[in-house]
């Protein structure tokens, strides 16, 4: 049997450490903000990230397509040319999307 003290000691313990690792972002928030290895990582990783999540997907949706990469290529031109004329990020994500469904399932 477990001793009642050591266990709501252990359970103090670990609210506490919750607690304080829940806490941290917002008591160094005003450090971080303000710190420039922090700005220049907010400024690149967005566009790092998403296009490694980009190039992962098409590499995979390739791959497992037998009639090779065209439906993801047409997809992503239509987005890229979307984007360039209209500006309107909803609607080429929406464009692109829909194209690449009818290339793949359309034929």
């Amino acid at each position: 049997m477990i001793n009642t003290t050591y266990a709501l000691g252990a359970l103090a313990a670990m609210a506490g450490v919750t607690f304080g690792l829940r806490a941290l972002p917002f008591l160094a928030a005003r450090f971080l903000q303000s710190h420039p290895l922090v700005q220049r990582l907010g400024r690149f990783l967005p566009l790092a990230i998403m296009t490694l999540l980009l190039l992962h997907t098409l590499v995979g949706s390739a791959q497992s397509n037998l009639k090779g990469p065209w439906a993801e290529l047409a997809a992503v031109a239509c987005v890229v040319a979307l984007q360039a004329l209209r500006k309107q990020a909803l609607l080429s994500i929406l464009a692109g999307t829909a194209l690449y469904v009818l290339l793949r399932n359309g034929g």
